[in-house]
């Protein structure tokens, strides 16, 4: 593990075509390459980025390319020494998983995290099986925990993220205008409570009835937003330094200060 005590984020944005695997990993060389030209030493990007949400038949033939992809973003990882990270569907004896995968900046995956909440209202829990498990994977720039779009609404994931350890948690997500302002409320809250470093990724453009307006945003553990893209395809970095959490919780500690046994949930 690095102990750099301050890291380049990244995030990427852009119109996810659906079921246009190429077109889309097109956009995200392309936008790795800007981002490294930038410095960047951690980039995440958007929620099924390959494919989108596309048809349950599709999304399975889709996932047959994954370990493809993954290999790809491996080179780029290992070409750029940045870790990458993004959601994929992945197949796995009978079922889909829509799982992100982290690439370490040396080309080797870092960790996985099958996302554990299925949005229901959107039919993602006919096409996808639900992970069981929370993910902190150890990188090249220290601990990170893992959450995929509707995770967000779980304040009990983040929670469990930070105390195993993170001390920045990553978002993929495609999270539609129509409830954006909750996206940057929960984005903000989950830094806040848990005194951690945020980076979030979102897509942008149309699919089907749904418009995405983006607003990928990097969050520092006080719940300023260090950067913010809104209704466009592009990326941004900002430095984050590991110290400032625990400059904040110096001050007063909500990890430490817990009560656990007061809230029997």
């Amino acid at each position: 593990m690095n102990n750099l005590e301050t890291i380049i984020a990244g995030i990427f944005q852009f119109d996810v075509k659906t079921g246009n695997i190429d077109a889309n990993l097109a956009s995200v060389v392309d936008g790795i390459h800007r981002l490294s030209e930038k410095g960047t030493q951690v980039t995440v990007l958007p929620e099924l980025w390959p494919c989108g949400f596309d048809k349950p038949g599709m999304l399975i033939e889709h996932a047959k390319r994954t370990p493809q992809i993954i290999e790809r973003l491996s080179t780029l990882a290992k070409k750029h020494r940045m870790i990458i990270a993004g959601s994929l569907p992945e197949k796995s004896g009978n079922h889909l998983y829509n799982t992100m995968v982290v690439v370490d900046k040396d080309g080797a995956v870092a960790g996985q995290y099958r996302k554990v909440h299925l949005f229901s209202f959107i039919d993602e829990d006919k096409a996808f099986a639900a992970g069981n498990q929370a993910v902190v994977c150890d990188t090249s720039y220290g601990p990170i925990g893992l959450m995929i779009c509707y995770d967000l609404r779980f304040p009990e994931l983040c929670r469990s993220l930070a105390l195993a350890g993170a001390r920045i948690v990553i978002v993929s997500a495609q999270w539609p205008e129509t409830r954006i302002d909750h996206w940057n409320t929960l984005l903000q809250a989950r830094a806040i409570e848990n005194q951690i470093f945020i980076v979030a990724s979102n897509r942008v453009g149309q699919d089907g009835n749904l418009a995405f307006n983006g607003h990928s945003q990097i969050i520092s553990p006080d719940g300023v937003i260090l950067t913010r893209i809104i209704n466009h395809a592009s990326e941004e970095t900002v430095p984050i330094n590991l110290k400032e959490i625990d400059a904040i919780r110096n001050r007063f500690d909500c990890i430490k200060e817990r009560k656990p046994d007061a809230y029997k949930i």
